[in-house]
């Protein structure tokens, strides 16, 4: 897999923070860190994605596919957008992150856990640079979140979690976490490093999701569900 030159991956993460300019942030992801797009843009290469606040929504949320495209999309001779739908976890601070926070610091921050979908866009064609997808914010969109559940990390086997995605009840797809997903609260650790080269840091009340189970294209409305088992109920987003 060849490597991506640093210069363009900072390029491209330095004209995503143009592009998101003084808008509300919610949160931010951790990118390539799992299935087959883990190390992605070179070995232990993890992007960041901001989370505008005005797109973090809740369990049960109604998304219009003809609103797709947003505002915000980037156009490189794209003819149509295509939505994803991805089960991740999203985590929840309680207090800030700083940039030399380690794995054991990460924990420490997390106020609650909650299970969710990240809505993507594919809004550039293929063939598309790496410094292109970083400056398009790795296709984000935006953010459903299930109900949080607070308890003490540190102990919990999230290796143990096998996340089904269902589509108006049938069965789409089922990923265990084992072998397929990097360690959360070290990618949580590894987005505060990376942040603060760009001189940003994770605040109190972000939301931080870390990679997806699963991954599915949005081709006509219906109603998708993620179960990952206890301690976490299902969450559920409509597209119509």
């Amino acid at each position: 897999m060849p490597t991506v030159a640093d210069a363009d991956r900072d390029a491209g993460l330095a004209r995503q923070l143009e592009r998101l300019g003084d808008r509300d942030v919610g949160g931010w992801k951790v990118g390539l860190t799992s299935g087959a797009a883990r190390d992605g843009m070179g070995p232990g290469f993890r992007p960041f994605g901001y989370i505008l606040k005005e797109r973090v929504f809740r369990s049960g949320k109604q998304l219009a596919l003809a609103d797709f495209a947003s505002a915000d999309a980037v156009r490189v001779g794209a003819d149509s957008v295509r939505v994803n739908v991805e089960n991740e976890l999203c985590f929840r601070l309680g207090e800030a992150l700083p940039g030399d926070a380690g794995r054991d610091a990460a924990i420490a921050a997390i106020d609650c856990v909650a299970p969710a979908f990240e809505i993507g866009e594919a809004r550039l064609p293929p063939g598309a640079t790496a410094a292109e997808r970083l400056a398009d914010n790795l296709g984000q969109y935006a953010v459903v979140v299930g109900p949080e559940v607070r308890r003490l990390w540190a102990a919990f086997d999230f290796d143990a979690v096998v996340v089904a995605l269902k589509r108006n009840d049938a069965p789409v797809q089922t990923v265990a976490a084992a072998g397929h997903i990097d360690d959360h609260f070290a990618s949580i650790a590894a987005l505060a490093r990376q942040l603060a080269r760009f001189g940003r840091r994770l605040a109190a009340g972000d939301r931080v999701i870390t990679g997806s189970y699963t991954r599915h294209r949005v081709a006509a409305a219906g109603i998708y569900c993620g179960e990952f088992g206890p301690p976490f109920a299902p969450v559920r987003v409509e597209f119509r």
